[in-house]
């Protein structure tokens, strides 16, 4: 099944529920799960968007309605179930 985009609501989930194992700028040890990044301003807006310092891995998240679902809760809920099915 292929997942549906979605615009992003700029809701900060996927820069809070997913842990980051690379270093990134402020968190050079990464971030762990369930952890508000640093980069993350009070609008929930990335500090780091559109830099070439911003983590490949945040670069990938696009937005879709299966991990983002109908707001912040959900996509809290769906990123911290793929955090754990994906945990080593």
């Amino acid at each position: 099944m292929r997942a549906s985009r979605s615009a992003c609501r700029k809701c900060g989930a996927c820069c809070i529920a997913p842990s980051i194992v690379t270093a990134l700028p402020g968190m050079p040890d990464g971030k762990p799960a369930g952890v508000r990044c640093v980069n993350l301003n009070a609008d929930n807006l990335c500090r780091l968007f559109g830099r070439p310092e911003r983590p490949a891995f945040c670069a990938g998240w696009r937005p879709t309605t299966e991990i983002c679902g109908i707001g912040y809760e959900e996509a809290m809920c769906n990123i911290a179930a793929l955090e754990k099915a994906t945990a080593h």
